[in-house]
């Protein structure tokens, strides 16, 4: 038996090739054609020396090159490792060298940074273009398609536990952590949102959410895909965009995280379209007020609103909140899905009761392997059979699990994860800076954003414009703090540990002060001691 994915594209261009696979800006592509497109770019990408094993990275925004990409990979029995678009060059060569990734593929958009860091990337071999106006030194998409196409490669054997793809996470690392996603992981995923939300080859997803995260990738595309349904991709998230393609295409569902529907609900104009088509939609994050979500399931009445747990380690969609229980349960993110064990339990692995806090843990077929070249880590997070994900809930009397605080120290922001120890390190090589701590401020709009503590060396000044400027030569621009608060002494506990909930605690105050003009302006440079 073969996991590989590309079999799944082959079995419906065999069976039903007339049927659309993927529709994006004006390209309507069949099972048939999407099979051909694979099969030709799999050939091209073998010609370039791609091997079973080898990494490829994919740096696109949303396109359907990019599950293209995916599955001509996998078919070679290759790797795919999609990558955060906002990343800068530091992050990216960091990515690129620790995957030891053979080929990347990318955009014109993106070719200031490529070209900056190929140099850097010893084990990066070629660079694929997709587009037009492909940068001169790269390879051209389109034309190594026009130049295999009708050409055929066998998709290579692979089990259960064979690597389909990584994912590169923030975790509470100084540094991401490359998740391996196994093509069992994948199956077991797609079964039980196949089985949970009565997935069919009638289903059209929206994916609006970024490929490169689960949430656009998995919830519930590849699920959709495997069952033989459409998908409908959109570039870029654009409120009023997203609703006319819903009406047009009669899409069935999709993947909204909180950010983007609040933005969707402030928009003008959203009562003007037919929505009824939509009949469930996968949220996640952060909790959501209930008039939120009773506006949400009045724009589209036919829908489920799933209120969803998951990480990137599991596939993502780990539990789901009931049809029937969204406003009763509200608050809550559900039960674990099929064929996936969860528990709460305390410091030493004990399984709590309902309605004690402990830590969520995880065991199930959809659980990864392991993080890429990391055995410390993986052994720190898988550990007596569970995955331990950091992160703090409890049940109630009838198992349905409510999240009490997030991983430890991680900021989300617009659905983007951030690692409060990557920015500090960036802050740490100021040598002015003494200390540093990195916490999330909520926003109206991303739901959080950092903003940093920093307590300053004796007889040095620093400007948090100074120290903002070296964040944003380094960071992705949603990591850099948007307020740099400096105080005398960071809050500590007796064993030394920043206790970085008090710092949480105090963040509105600040950031009003800030607003007056008060003492905690970030514009100001100090030296407390």
């Amino acid at each position: 038996m073969t996991f590989n994915f590309s079999s799944v594209i082959e079995h419906y261009a065999e069976r039903h090739p007339e049927r659309e696979a993927i529709i994006y800006e004006g390209r309507r592509l069949s099972y048939g054609q999407l099979h051909e497109r694979c099969e030709a770019l799999a050939c091209a990408l073998q010609e370039c020396g791609l091997q079973a094993g080898d990494i490829v990275a994919i740096l696109l925004k949303n396109c359907s090159e990019f599950l293209e990409t995916i599955i001509a990979v996998n078919r070679l029995g290759a790797v795919a490792l999609p990558v955060n678009w906002r990343l800068v060059g530091e992050e990216l060569v960091y990515i690129l060298n620790h995957s030891e990734t053979k080929l990347l593929v990318s955009e014109r958009e993106f070719a200031p940074v490529v070209e900056a860091v190929r140099g850097r990337c010893p084990a990066l071999s070629h660079v694929l273009g997709v587009g037009a106006d492909v940068p001169a030194g790269w390879l051209v998409y389109d034309e190594l398609l026009a130049a295999h196409q009708g050409q055929h490669v066998a998709a290579v054997e692979v089990g259960s536990d064979d690597l389909h793809r990584l994912m590169y996470t923030s975790g509470t690392t100084a540094y991401p952590k490359g998740v391996m996603i196994s093509y069992g992981n994948l199956y077991w995923k797609n079964i039980a949102q196949i089985t949970l939300f009565g997935i069919t080859a009638a289903d059209r997803t929206l994916i609006v959410g970024p490929l490169y995260h689960v949430g656009g990738l998995d919830l519930p595309a590849t699920s959709v895909l495997y069952a033989g349904g459409s998908v409908v991709i959109l570039r870029k998230f654009e409120p009023l965009a997203l609703l006319e393609t819903v009406q047009r295409e009669r899409v069935t569902n999709m993947w909204l995280p909180p950010s983007m529907i609040n933005m969707l609900l402030q928009a003008e104009g959203i009562w003007n379209y037919d929505l009824s088509s939509v009949r469930f939609i996968i949220d996640g994050g952060e909790k959501m007020p209930i008039p939120l979500i009773q506006k949400l399931l009045s724009l589209f009445p036919q829908a489920w609103f799933a209120d969803a747990y998951g990480l990137t380690e599991t596939v993502s969609g780990d539990t789901y909140l009931d049809k029937a229980k969204t406003i009763e349960k509200i608050g809550s993110v559900g039960k674990p899905c099929l064929h996936l064990e969860l528990r709460i339990v305390d410091e030493n692995d004990r399984p709590l009761p309902p309605r004690q806090p402990g830590e969520i843990v995880l065991r199930g077929p959809k659980v990864f392997k392991g993080y890429w070249k990391d055995p410390e880590a993986t052994a720190t997070a898988l550990r007596n059979g569970w995955f331990h994900t950091g992160d703090i809930g409890y049940l109630d009397e009838e198992g349905y699990l409510y999240i009490v605080d997030r991983k430890k120290d991680m900021i989300i922001s617009g659905g983007e994860n951030i690692a409060s120890l990557e920015v500090e390190r960036v802050l740490y090589e100021d040598p002015r800076v003494l200390e540093a701590a990195v916490v999330g401020m909520p926003h109206p709009r991303w739901g959080e954003v950092p903003v940093a503590y920093v307590v300053v060396k004796p007889g040095q000044t620093v400007t948090a414009e100074e120290l903002r400027a070296a964040c944003q030569a380094k960071l992705a621009r949603f990591k850099v703090p948007h307020h740099i608060f400096f105080i005398e002494a960071l809050p500590r506990n007796p064993s030394g540990k920043v206790l970085k909930r008090e710092l949480r605690l105090r963040v509105a105050e600040d950031a009003a002060a800030t607003a007056r003009g008060g003492s905690s302006s970030p514009s100001q440079s100090a030296n407390p001691a």
